[in-house]
């Protein structure tokens, strides 16, 4: 049977909104409500950390700057999102994908590895010590995921266009010695948001062998 995507363009909103949005579309996929589900959305700016304190990372007051800050269930350390990244959250059974968590994250970085180089001409990898896809020594995709009863939340985000001043609010995922681009920085031109989101979701059906 060809596997089918669910796939959901949810706008523009806060973290916290898209976190309840989150946790709801877990817990239908849990109860077999749905099939696997991917959302693209973008953030209003925010600060999100995973389990573990980041303060030490963080060098601004996120509310004196006009950002959100939600510490979060997810792995990984301290990330920007904001206006100008695709956002993509996973909604799948780990059990039934059958290859394990270490090559589901593999094969979300392949999603811009495959849709950089195929699109854009741009070659793409991945880093030894660090997840996320990579451009040289500059992060282009972060990805941070939580599994909650083989459901899983989440994603990646993918800086297409946003205001790359704002990751020097942090430590991006704690990397001191490595840098964060865009797709506008590589291209040399603003991308069309629209048209980038309909990549994403062209490259992730393929890597993932949705019909």
């Amino acid at each position: 049977m060809d596997k089918k995507l669910n796939v959901i363009i949810a706008g523009r909103m806060s973290y916290k909104d898209a976190l309840e949005l989150q946790l709801e579309t877990q817990r239908e996929r849990l109860e077999g409500k749905i099939g696997d589900t991917l959302i693209l959305l973008e953030h209003n700016p925010v600060i999100t950390t995973g389990r573990r304190d980041q303060s030490h990372n963080i060098f601004v007051d996120p509310e004196k700057v006009g950002a959100e800050f939600v510490k979060t269930s997810r792995g990984g350390e301290v990330t920007y999102h904001g206006p100008g990244q695709v956002v993509g959250y996973v909604f799948i059974n780990i059990r039934e994908y059958r290859k394990g968590i270490k090559s589901y994250v593999s094969d979300l970085e392949e999603v811009f590895i495959s849709l950089l180089k195929e699109e854009f001409s741009i070659d793409a990898g991945r880093d030894d010590e660090h997840r996320g896809t990579w451009v040289g020594n500059t992060k282009i995709t972060a990805i941070g995921l939580a599994i909650n009863r083989d459901i899983t939340m989440h994603g990646f985000a993918f800086n297409v266009k946003p205001d790359l001043s704002h990751f020097q609010w942090i430590v991006p995922c704690g990397i001191q010695d490595k840098g964060v681009t865009s797709l506008e920085k590589l291209l040399g031109y603003e991308p069309d948001m629209e048209e980038i989101r309909q990549l994403v979701i062209k490259h992730f059906k393929k890597v993932f062998s949705y019909k």
